[in-house]
């Protein structure tokens, strides 16, 4: 057998920059209730130590993060159970930052799916798509970050149920982000959108950053993910080469 590199198995990405859509990790961001915040403690000083060193401990859905679905079955797969190559995946965006402007509990539907394909050109099998709703700008204020009312639901954009079973049966996609806590809109406690796609062994990205310096279409996703054996999720390092 040659060692020689089959020409035509070469995969390339192709890209003029690179976007970082991870949010930076501090004692302050925004959380979804009840989960526990980000903890720092300084373990090694250069002064006595000779280098320093903390350790840190989070949610493994805080942060910009990845959602794996045992969230929700403890039948499926945890994080470390995606393969590598799941993980560099095509990416488009859907700029809803209009909608959800005029109205928080704004979902996204069949018809924003169709409209955007009518500019962009169908959706490619084995693509992520990931709804820009603008919700970024409140990242540093957890009270508007999560918005919720006074019985406590949520209230932020979302990918509809309808819309989530049509990308994945009829556009065979690899799953869906957003620059909000959910991809579920706020008020649905349900979570449907969630499950609808780990059911899949899909991709869920939640808490991107830097969404509106990404194009509509032809970017690549490298997810960088922390493989915590049997995880419910993890935080992760997500860049999109941009052409």
């Amino acid at each position: 057998m040659s060692d020689k590199l089959n020409s035509n198995n070469l995969k390339t990405i192709t890209y003029r920059t690179i976007v970082d859509l991870t949010h930076k990790i501090h004692p302050n961001i925004p959380l979804w209730p009840g989960d526990p915040p980000p903890e720092f403690e300084t373990v090694a000083q250069i002064e006595t130590d000779g280098y320093f060193l903390r350790k840190f401990s989070m949610g493994e859905h805080s942060g910009t993060h990845m959602n794996a679905p045992n969230s929700f079955d403890s039948g499926w797969g945890s994080i470390d159970n995606y393969p590598p190559q799941s993980l560099v995946v095509p990416a488009i965006a859907i700029d809803i930052r209009r909608q959800s402007l005029a109205n928080p509990d704004y979902t996204l539907t069949i018809e924003d799916v169709l409209n955007w394909e009518q500019e962009h050109g169908a959706i490619e099998q084995g693509c992520l798509i990931i709804l820009d709703t603008g919700w970024q700008e409140k990242w540093e204020n957890q009270a508007a970050f999560l918005n919720r009312d006074g019985e406590g639901i949520c209230h932020f954009p979302g990918f509809g149920k309808a819309v989530t079973k049509f990308l994945l049966t009829e556009r065979l996609i690899a799953g869906v982000g957003t620059d909000t806590h959910g991809v579920d809109p706020g008020r649905d406690e349900s979570l449907s959108v969630n499950k609808q796609v780990l059911e899949h062994q899909g991709i869920v990205l939640e808490n991107l950053a830097n969404l509106d310096q990404l194009p509509a279409a032809d970017s690549t996703l490298v997810i960088g993910i922390l493989r915590l054996v049997g995880g419910s999720g993890s935080p992760v390092s997500v860049l999109a080469f941009v052409p």
